[in-house]
């Protein structure tokens, strides 16, 4: 092992000891962001940022996880507004993924290990058509669920056929959970992560100390993903992945494409009061993101 293990160092994949910290962080010092996501309306994400407010809290990053093409142009336009209103980003994911089109393998017990990846040539066009009409809408945050899909909309982007502003996020849907993962999909031009949602501490480490890209944690799932909660956790997350956006608000919702209402979106703002408290309990150091920062994906 102690060759494969040396291996590993030599391309940036190390080992890491129970007493790892991250010292890595936003460009503007923070330590930890907050997301919510699941909010698929302008409608709901109009009350969940009104809460925010009302609870003093800040939200970073708000994600649409449905699909830019169940979106009119007048709801994206919307939730544009209320992004740039506030001040945080504002993803939305890519549409056609395998359970929108004709499989039938999908939506059978072996075939879902394929997950939301895209399947042939034309998917990948409808795919890539539904992050420009988004771009064109004023969109800067997309929700991936393919790495061919990022291979080819990073290329966009250094070409020129997609704003240099844009940013990729890769959900946990596509399956990630190791360092060697995390650092293909960061050299293939990502600019979040959001692994699988039960790892544990020393494996979010690894993956931390093998990139430098901010990892997406859920703090909390669906009953459909486990539905187990890690409030209690989030210090940990803190320290050993920094920097983290912490994906709260989950066990709100039933599943991934929950129909979040206006009054769930309340609720979901309660959870992340919740996880704040965690954090100004049990690690009152940390450093959380300004509101507007300046590297924020917040719409144009």
């Amino acid at each position: 092992m102690n060759n494969t293990k040396e291996f590993l160092h030599s391309i940036g994949i190390d080992e890491v000891d129970s007493n790892y910290v991250s010292n890595k962080t936003f460009d503007d010092g923070g330590q930890f962001r907050f997301e919510v996501p699941g909010i698929q309306s302008p409608k709901t994400m109009e009350g969940l940022l009104n809460e925010a407010e009302n609870q003093n809290l800040v939200i970073h990053r708000v994600t649409q996880t449905k699909g830019i093409m169940l979106l009119t142009d007048d709801e994206i336009t919307q939730m544009v507004c209320l992004a740039k209103d506030y001040g945080c980003e504002l993803f939305l994911s890519v549409g056609p993924r395998a359970t929108y089109d004709t499989s039938a393998t999908v939506h059978t017990n072996e075939g879902s290990r394929i997950g939301y990846r895209l399947r042939g040539y034309d998917n990948l066009v409808y795919a890539i058509e539904d992050v420009k009409r988004a771009v064109n809408l004023g969109v800067r945050g997309i929700l991936l669920y393919d790495e061919g899909l990022l291979f080819v909309l990073n290329k966009m982007r250094q070409t020129g056929e997609l704003p240099e502003n844009l940013h990729f996020k890769m959900s946990a849907h596509t399956g990630h959970g190791n360092p060697a993962s995390a650092k293909l999909l960061e050299s293939l031009g990502l600019d979040s992560i959001n692994p699988v949602r039960d790892l544990q501490i020393p494996m979010l480490a690894a993956i931390r100390s093998a990139i430098d890209i901010p990892i997406d944690l859920h703090t909390e799932n669906p009953k459909s993903t486990g539905g187990f909660i890690r409030h209690y956790e989030v210090p940990k997350f803190i320290q050993v992945a920094a920097p983290v956006y912490l994906k709260t608000g989950g066990s709100v919702a039933a599943n991934h494409n929950w129909d979040t209402t206006q009054k769930e979106a309340i609720l979901r703002i309660k959870q992340v009061k919740l996880v704040e408290r965690m954090i100004k309990q049990y690690l009152p150091e940390a450093v959380m993101s300004p509101k507007k920062s300046s590297d924020l994906a917040i719409p144009e």
